[in-house]
């Protein structure tokens, strides 16, 4: 009695080959786009914040006309943000100088004047400082703690050791850390954890932004463990 034949593995048909080159065409294709997209809209939303501060004989628009006609009507993209930059740079230039900095302090003497006003330009400025300036402190170490119960982990940022009054009221070692929430990382929890319950991780913050952005979806490549990883806390 001869052993049946073994069915012969089946052809995948038209359709699911073309599924197939969608999904990976798409994979290339939506991260390319909405790079794009965000980088068109940003561009577009300081367009518009910035160019109705330029005096309308040097809008854009206005320029083009005048140089090549009135027939020539674009909206070029863009300016706003070249507008913008030059701006800043001249602002932070003078700022560095004497005249700059003597006009800063007066400006800032007449805000802590003002009692909203002040804590707003305050809190807005300590996290300018702190994200913009070299001397501030940056998120430079991802970590896990058991949160919110025993046995279940949360992934955060370690953002400093905990000073100040804080310090002398918790009992032991604290850092502070930035719990974000998923999908959306601008929002979170600051909590202040003992050093003892923190377990600090190897990945970079740019991969612990990638894993918490995608829910869990984007794990960081796994590491060369022959090459030493430097860790420190902030």
């Amino acid at each position: 009695m001869t052993e049946p034949e073994a069915h012969a593995p089946r052809r995948r048909g038209l359709f699911g080959g073309l599924r197939s080159s969608f999904l990976t065409g798409l994979v290339v294709v939506l991260p390319i786009s909405l790079t794009i997209y965000l980088i068109w809209t940003v561009i577009g939303w300081i367009d518009a914040w910035v160019l109705p501060l330029v005096p309308a004989a040097y809008q854009p628009d206005v320029l083009i006309r005048r140089l090549f006609g009135p027939a020539y009507d674009y909206n070029i993209r863009g300016v706003g943000l070249i507008v913008f930059v030059v701006f800043t740079v001249i602002v932070g230039w003078i700022a560095r100088g004497l005249i700059g900095r003597s006009l800063i302090r007066w400006t800032e003497g007449l805000v802590d004047r003002l009692p909203i006003v002040r804590t707003i330009y305050n809190a807005l400025k300590q996290i300018a400082e702190t994200v913009f300036t070299s001397s501030g402190t940056n998120f430079d170490t991802a970590c896990i703690v058991e949160w919110p119960r025993r046995g279940t982990w949360t992934l955060g940022f370690v953002s400093s050791r905990v000073r100040g009054e804080l310090a002398a009221r918790l009992p032991g070692e604290h850092v502070a850390i930035f719990m974000p929430t998923t999908p959306n990382p601008t929002t979170g929890f600051l909590m202040f954890v003992p050093a003892s319950d923190v377990v600090i991780l190897d990945m970079t913050i740019e991969e612990a932004a990638k894993l918490m952005i995608s829910a869990g979806l984007v794990y960081p490549a796994p590491r060369d463990p022959t090459r030493p990883v430097a860790v420190g806390q902030g």
